[in-house]
C-alpha cells in the first residue's frame, strides 16, 4: 500500500494562495482515483478534489474556480494549487488514494 505524506499547509492572509504536495512512497501512476479531503473539527470530512489517472478532475462547489487539484506521476506526487482563499477554507486538508490509508495531513489556516 502507497503511504502519502502532506505538506505545504500554513497560515495565509485572505485572498491569498498556497500550494499543497502529497508525495507519496511508491509510485501512483496505478492508482485510478487520487482525492484530496478537508476537515474541520467537530464537523465530518468533506471532498474537496479528485483526479483520476487520465486526468479527470472533480471538485466540491464551494471550490471551483479556486482549487486545482494535479497529479504528477513521475514525482509520485499530488498537488492541490489554492487560489482566493478564504476563512472557510480553514481546516485540517489530506489527501487520499482510492482504498488507501489517510495520512496525517497538513493544516491550513486563512486569517487576518
Amino acid at each position: 500500500q502507497v503511504q502519502l505524506v502532506e505538506s505545504g499547509g500554513g497560515l495565509v492572509q485572505p485572498g491569498g494562495s498556497l500550494r499543497l504536495s502529497c508525495a507519496a512512497s511508491g509510485s501512483i501512476a496505478w492508482i485510478n482515483l487520487l482525492s484530496w479531503y478537508r476537515q474541520v473539527p467537530g464537523k465530518q470530512r468533506e471532498l474537496v478534489a479528485a483526479i483520476t489517472s487520465v486526468g479527470t478532475t472533480n471538485y466540491a462547489d464551494s471550490v471551483k474556480g479556486r482549487f486545482t487539484i494535479s497529479r504528477d506521476n513521475a514525482k509520485n506526487t499530488v498537488y492541490l494549487q489554492m487560489t482566493t482563499l478564504k476563512p472557510e477554507d480553514t481546516a485540517v486538508y489530506y489527501c487520499k488514494a482510492l482504498g488507501g490509508p489517510w495520512g496525517q495531513g497538513t493544516q491550513v489556516t486563512v486569517s487576518s
